[in-house]
């Protein structure tokens, strides 16, 4: 059941680039109305069950939840300028392959999960499986290598906006934990009830510093405040909606012994498959047919890296 729940994230994420291209609207607009749709979910959470159950929602878990979700507001708002600048089928498997890497590797060293020799070998394997296999999926057709066709400018832009997307969200994911181990967290507090009071009371603070980060980042980093509030902002609440899901099974998961941060934030990544050819064939973004061959391969070989990463406890 436990790895039931760690990939329905991989539904609800690896629509989110679907969702949002149709809602339409600049990065901005869907940064914030994103945020909007994940406000609604946190506090539903919060007021549905966290309170209702007498779960702790002391000043420690506003200041996890809080700064987690400043976090998010900046791999989110990295994420959204990818798209448009390298198309979804492109720009979320890279993304996918970073947030990957980043986390296997912030689990692995920061918070200790990698506890063997075994551990570490195939969990090496598994980083460069991914790495190998997000390559292939970006890789350019073999008609624009023989006319030496070079990328265009905003794709550059976009693996920028890709770097700093994966920053955000590996603090994102890896902050709850983390302040569990520096001490921030008490055993009591991360331990009750497997993990889910912990992370589900995170969820509602998260979703207002979610919000808080996408006001910033609209008004100072894409100087749209005059566009804040138009149609496709609260078009896209329903891709919020959608990601809050994700976000709250997600956590769940990371905090349950079984599972772990690594294979969580893992297998919430095998929304690849998801993002990719959902990219390809609902948003009509075109390949060549020796890109499609190599988009396959590459997603499988990033799939079995993910499905490697998430076994690594039994080697």
């Amino acid at each position: 059941m436990g790895i039931l729940f760690a990939l329905i994230p991989a539904l609800t994420w690896g629509s989110t680039g679907l969702i949002n291209t149709k809602m339409g609207g600049s990065a901005a607009q869907q940064t914030l109305g994103m945020t909007f749709g994940a406000l609604i979910f946190g506090l539903a959470t919060m007021f549905i069950f966290v309170i209702p159950q007498g779960i702790s929602v002391d000043y420690h878990i506003w200041v996890v939840g809080l700064l987690s979700g400043l976090f998010w507001a900046v791999g989110t708002a990295g994420q959204f300028v990818a798209y448009k600048d390298m198309g979804v089928s492109s720009a979320f498997p890279i993304s996918t392959a970073g947030q990957i890497i980043s986390n296997a590797l912030m689990a692995a060293i920061v918070l200790a999960e990698w506890r063997t020799v075994n551990m570490w070998i195939f969990g090496v394997i598994a980083v460069a499986l991914v790495t190998v296999g997000a390559l292939l999926t970006a890789a350019r057709s073999r008609a624009a290598k023989q006319n030496n066709t070079a990328r265009p400018a905003s794709y550059t832009h976009g693996l920028i906006a890709i770097l700093l997307s994966t920053i955000g969200y590996m603090f994102y994911f890896v902050f709850p934990n983390l302040m569990f181990k520096t001490g921030f967290i008490s055993p009591a507090v991360h331990d009750a009830h497997n993990g889910v009071d912990y992370m589900t009371a995170i969820v509602g603070p998260q979703s207002i510093g979610q919000v808080l980060g996408a006001f910033l980042i609209v008004l100072f980093v894409f100087h749209e405040g005059n566009r804040m509030f138009e149609k496709p902002t609260w078009k896209n609440i329903l891709t919020g909606l959608s990601w809050g899901i994700g976000n709250l099974f997600m956590f769940i998961s990371t905090a349950n012994p079984a599972i772990g941060q690594a294979t969580a934030t893992t297998l919430s990544q095998m929304g690849v498959i998801v993002g990719t050819f959902g990219g390809i064939y609902l948003l009509h973004e075109k390949k060549t047919p020796d890109q499609m061959v190599k988009i396959v391969i590459g997603a499988l070989l990033v799939v079995l890296g993910g499905v490697l990463i998430s076994n690594l406890n039994h080697l």
